[in-house]
């Protein structure tokens, strides 16, 4: 495996998937604990109770049972609440009001699946038996668990402070503006939508172990995380233990989707009872509480606007929001809908005026968190919506709406309403790219051949960037050894994105050694601090930190090289790991050097810091065939052309995009979390009941890259890639749905598009 074959650019096989094939992988439920107790929690089954008495003299006497902890055992010893988000206001202006999340609930469940009582045995079969034995006395109370029913007059209080069930708002723009533009408008366009809640389906459950060092009294916490170091001063802070007493060990991570970037009730109680116990305590989630308790993604009800002038040039875009964030207004789930998804709110067009407020609601339900693109795809989904849905009472072709409101790569850098700031991008040159390479111009010969089948079709363009980052800041140690080793140390996580493979090919071509040198070290909190990886940061600051940390090796290894060879640094030059006097034969080895060093290493440690996100942006066409006499829908092309700036590794950015569609696609198609509205209970507790896409359900994507317009931010040129495909599918598989539906009545269809959905539509249509 040589420099030639490792370089930036080259599409190179991930490195990391030898051993994830071959089940040499160790994920953190395969590692071995001996003399483990196992913990197993009870969680409510009621959506919301008081907790009126529970007796455990029995279950705690019994043979192999180390302890059950209930919610006054947790504050009797101390420990603290889940953070919010201090910085977001309540209605009331005052600082977010939310009932406290504790790890185990004390007086009050608020969720089905929520924990109540934790059981630590000598085995996981044994804890199970224990846990299922114990009768907690629950006082149910009226819940609400649907977003409309929660902000209704009269609802259930989920929280008595929180008027209509609303914690917290936000607002950006300038009504007044807004209000003017609509009132000169030829044309004004409106939607509603409803972004259904989803389970962030990841294929190693959620699972982790702990122990105690008795000598430092220090916990080793082993997760499956996105972030080891947030991880362990998330658990530090909820213990109140000084964050240098918790150290978190990842081992491989099969998914993550932002689920496991935040710290579920789960990870405090196994570090606790290790602590308490002084005994190692593991535990690993079903999938039935998966889908009760590890965090849900999207919930959004949003009512939109938009105003054009009688050229179909957009005058100004008017939006009310609501994200249903759970029981509990955790700092990811509320800052998802109040900040973050309204960043991109205006896509790639020129919108000259912005009306936007936005409300975070609790309800009855399990927490809301990160998942996959996180706030953006529901803002993306409604401005594409709004977009083809103008489109069609104009009488425009979609594509020629879109290009005549797009940025132009001359505006650049261009200010939003939103106060955001694109550092690069030609948004008109990718839409002709993508409608060339889709073949546009030649539908009309296709839709003929569908309907000489009897069959419906549609099509659809989106186009669209989204805001990537989350922490504008990287640590990156680079060291290299007297062997000729080089290792990188990182905060960053890998879970399947390739993100090993890539940086081993930034150190590849600037250190110009052979891969085979190199050695990616992460998974650990001790690294050092840093995010993790989330918001698709890791390549476009990670990688960037990587390059510079690199470039900052050679040039100690240049000063004291000089010295080593008693010649001046500018007469050195470098290449192939090796310093050599220019016009002679005379140099040293990078290794070499290192081996000289008093500690037989050179070293750079850095952090990088961008000036702000990156905004990767795409185009995507798709075209669909629907039965109308089953309702059934199958996807027969789907074309993209994207920007992610300088691509490191085209088969890993295609990979990226690839699964990013694929989970845009359970959105649109199949996936929804149901709660009964008369029980609360979740309906959708299993793979029986919850469907996500398989490999057959899925069509050939057609991909491409554009590299004309590296992000202009960071020394490497890139930009994120990890949740572009899941921002841009779902409008452009929603609105082919709609196109192919409309010439028989039908305006709208809700996500997920479901065969049965779109039978009773056509129905209903037929009968109007």
């Amino acid at each position: 495996m040589g420099l030639t074959k490792f370089g930036i650019g080259q599409a190179v096989a991930r490195r990391e998937d030898d051993r994830l094939l071959s089940g040499r992988a160790q994920f953190v439920d395969d590692v071995d604990f001996p003399g483990a107790l196992h913990m197993v929690l009870v969680r409510s089954p009621y959506p919301y109770a008081r907790i009126t008495g529970v007796d455990l003299a029995a279950a705690r006497g019994t043979p192999g049972v180390a302890a059950i902890y209930t919610g006054a055992d947790l504050a009797a010893a101390g420990l603290g609440a889940f953070a919010n988000s201090p910085a977001l206001r309540g209605p009331d202006g005052k600082p977010l009001q939310t009932p406290a999340y504790t790890p185990l609930a004390a007086d009050v469940v608020r969720y089905v699946g929520q924990p109540v009582l934790a059981v630590i045995a000598a085995s996981r079969a044994l804890a199970e038996h224990v846990a299922s034995e114990i009768l907690v006395d629950y006082d149910p109370l009226p819940a609400v668990t649907a977003l409309d029913a929660a902000m209704a007059p009269g609802a259930p209080a989920v929280w008595p402070s929180a008027a209509r069930n609303v914690i917290a708002t936000n607002r950006f723009g300038d009504a007044a503006a807004c209000d003017a533009a609509f009132a000169r408008a030829a044309h004004v366009s409106r939607i509603r939508i409803d972004n259904q809640r989803l389970s962030p389906v990841t294929m190693e459950p959620r699972a982790g172990a702990a122990e105690v060092d008795a000598a430092s009294g220090r916990i080793t916490v082993h997760a499956s995380s996105q972030n080891p170091a947030g991880f362990a001063k998330g658990i530090a802070a909820v213990l109140k233990l000084d964050p240098a007493l918790v150290r978190v060990k990842v081992h491989a991570v099969g998914g993550g989707f932002g689920m496991k970037a935040m710290v579920h009730p789960e990870d405090v109680l196994c570090a606790f009872a290790a602590k308490a116990l002084q005994r190692k305590v593991r535990w690993r989630a079903s999938r039935n509480e998966e889908f009760q308790a590890a965090s849900h993604g999207r919930d959004q009800i949003t009512e939109a606007e938009l105003a054009f002038d009688a050229d179909g040039k957009i005058l100004g875009l008017r939006v009310r929001l609501a994200g249903n964030v759970g029981a509990y207004g955790t700092g990811a789930g509320v800052a998802i809908n109040l900040a973050i998804g309204p960043k991109v709110i205006t896509g790639v067009y020129h919108v000259p005026a912005l009306d936007l407020q936005a409300r975070a609601v609790i309800t009855n339900t399990n927490i809301v968190g990160a998942y996959r693109g996180a706030g953006r795809p529901e803002s993306i989904y409604t401005i594409e919506r709004l977009m083809d849905r103008a489109a069609a009472e104009l009488k425009m072709d979609p594509a020629e709406l879109r290009r005549r409101n797009l940025i132009p790569p001359t505006a650049m850098p261009y200010k939003t309403p939103m106060g955001e700031t694109f550092d690069s991008g030609d948004f008109p040159a990718l839409l002709a790219k993508a409608l060339e390479a889709s073949d546009w111009s030649g539908y009309a010969a296709r839709k003929a051949a569908t309907e000489a089948k009897g069959l419906l079709r549609g099509r659809a363009v989106s186009t669209f960037l989204e805001w990537t980052g989350a922490m504008f800041e990287e640590r990156m140690r680079v060291e290299v050894t007297g062997e000729g080793q080089v290792r990188a140390y990182t905060a960053l996580q890998a879970m399947g994105q390739g993100i090993e493979t890539s940086f081993v090919q930034i150190l590849a071509e600037t250190l110009q050694i052979d891969a085979a040198q190199i050695e990616i070290v992460q998974g650990d909190s001790d690294i050092g601090p840093g995010l993790g990886s989330m918001g698709s940061r890791s390549l476009y600051i990670g990688g960037s930190a990587l390059l510079t940390a690199s470039k900052q090796i050679i040039e100690q290894g240049k000063e004291l090289a000089a010295k080593a060879l008693e010649v001046p640094a500018a007469d050195l030059d470098y290449a192939n790991g090796r310093f050599r006097v220019a016009g002679t034969d005379l140099g040293i080895d990078l290794a070499q050097l290192a081996a000289q060093q008093g500690n037989a290493h050179l070293a750079a440690d850095t952090t990088q810091k961008v000036a702000g996100p990156s905004w990767p942006n795409g185009v995507h066409v798709c075209e669909v065939e629907i039965d109308p006499a089953t309702g059934e829908t199958r996807i027969d092309r789907y074309r993209t052309f994207d920007d992610v700036g300088r691509v490191i590794n085209p088969m890993i950015v295609a990979g990226q995009v690839h699964g990013g569609i694929a989970q845009a696609l359970g959105q649109a198609l199949m996936e929804r979390v149901v709660y009964d509205a008369e029980s609360g209970q979740l309906l959708t507790g299993s793979f029986m009941d919850y469907a996500v896409p398989r490999a057959g359900d899925l069509p050939s994507f057609d991909t491409s890259t554009d590299e004309s317009q590296p992000c202009k931010i960071n020394p490497l040129g890139a930009k994120g890639v990890g949740e572009l495909g899941t921002v841009g599918a779902t409008p452009t598989v929603i609105n082919a749905i709609v196109d192919a539906l409309r010439p028989l009545g039908v305006q709208d269809i809700a996500m997920p598009a479901t065969p049965e959905r779109i039978w009773r539509a056509l129905r209903e249509a037929s009968r109007a």
